[in-house]
């Protein structure tokens, strides 16, 4: 099990990735954005997500080396994610798109690039030019995000490489325990995105009643509850104090019995689009 915020899961082509990690989904570029990733590799944390549609790469790049020289390590020791957006899904385009995130980002190669959507007649095109990216050690893993197992089913139909990782819409309200069993029956990593389902659990009474009895906030037994299951996750902050907070998962341990009671929670519930019905 995870101990500190530094531990890592070891996909299944040997790459490490850390359990916990931060997002900045729908932060805009800026000082506030810089500074968010600069404060999160100062207080340990060693993965950062964003995505080409998020339209902040290059402040979270700027962030990146601000913090690594801040913290006198070495760009290797940060696990950094980006996303191949809709637009850009076919052989030629997604390749393109890879150079031009990294471009913006600063760095010489992503430790991961995913798939941001599983759009119809063209995920597959998008799927071969990240296998040829990292065929050509461009990129230290691939994989997918927002993939229900039809989409996974068909995409490893064709694969030469499977995805190391489907990043998907996962909290209490939406435990999707039959994709969670099937990426771990094929060795594809789970990683939870909108793990407090943008901060509409804060507020549950049966969060609140576990989150108390061990002293936490309703976030800390969120994110805990994703480790427990196995799940690598990446809480969105940019405020110091909440990016320090949700680092703070691993001085307790969930019980089987609040493991449970929390999976009971789920009503099959999306705040985020729905990937069998999205239309962009």
């Amino acid at each position: 099990m995870t101990n500190n915020l530094q531990d890592t899961i070891t996909l299944h082509n040997g790459t490490e990735m850390p359990w916990l990690g931060i997002g900045v989904f729908k932060v805009e570029e800026g000082p506030e954005l810089v500074q968010a990733v600069q404060t999160a590799i100062g207080h340990g944390y060693r993965s950062i997500d964003t995505a080409a549609i998020y339209g902040n790469e290059a402040g979270v790049g700027q962030g990146i080396r601000e913090g690594i020289e801040k913290a006198g390590i070495a760009r290797e020791a940060v696990f950094v994610t980006s996303k191949v957006w809709n637009a850009d899904l076919g052989y030629e385009a997604t390749l393109a798109a890879y150079e031009d995130s990294l471009n913006k980002l600063g760095l010489d190669y992503l430790d991961l690039y995913l798939i941001h959507w599983p759009v119809q007649g063209k995920y597959k095109e998008a799927w071969r030019a990240l296998e040829t990216l990292y065929q050509a050690g461009r990129v230290k893993a691939i994989g997918v995000s927002n993939f229900q197992i039809y989409h996974l089913e068909d995409l490893m139909k064709d694969a030469v490489i499977k995805p190391m990782v489907n990043q998907v819409e996962f909290h209490p309200r939406l435990t999707q325990k039959e994709l969670q069993a099937f990426c771990r029956q094929h060795d594809i990593q789970l990683a939870a995105w909108s793990p407090l389902m943008q901060g509409q659990l804060l507020d549950d009474p049966d969060l609140q009643e576990i989150a108390t009895h061990y002293g936490k906030s309703v976030a800390q037994i969120i994110i805990r509850w994703d480790l427990q299951n196995g799940v690598v996750t990446i809480p969105k902050s940019t405020k110091e104090h909440r990016i320090v907070e949700n680092a703070a998962v691993f001085d307790f341990q969930l019980t089987d019995a609040d493991m449970q009671r929390i999976d009971g929670l789920n009503l099959n519930q999306r705040v985020g689009p729905d990937p069998d019905n999205f239309d962009f």
